[in-house]
């Protein structure tokens, strides 16, 4: 099942940057990070899925890289985001 609007606004709410930010690595991070848990549910009861799975894994590689780059340009907004979506360890 996909993210509905109105949950959808509460995470970018929650973790923005400015009023309109929506596109902000952490708004990217949290909405991903949300859906890969969803999936990985939905994987866990139908372990046959292959394409859920296919996607699972685009989601995952470009989480990866979004916090690589977070990484990269504000280690205090990492960690930060790291703790929040309780991820990583």
């Amino acid at each position: 099942m996909a993210l509905t609007t109105i949950h959808k606004a509460e995470i970018v709410k929650k973790f923005q940057q400015s009023k309109l930010d929506t596109g902000s690595p952490e708004v990217q991070v949290a909405l991903l990070t949300t859906r890969i848990r969803q999936l990985t549910d939905h994987l866990r009861v139908h372990k046959k899925d292959f394409h859920t799975r296919y996607g699972l894994t685009n989601m995952t590689s470009l989480r990866s890289r979004l916090l690589r780059y977070l990484k990269k340009q504000d280690m205090q907004r990492y960690s930060a985001l790291i703790k929040t979506l309780e991820i990583r360890g």
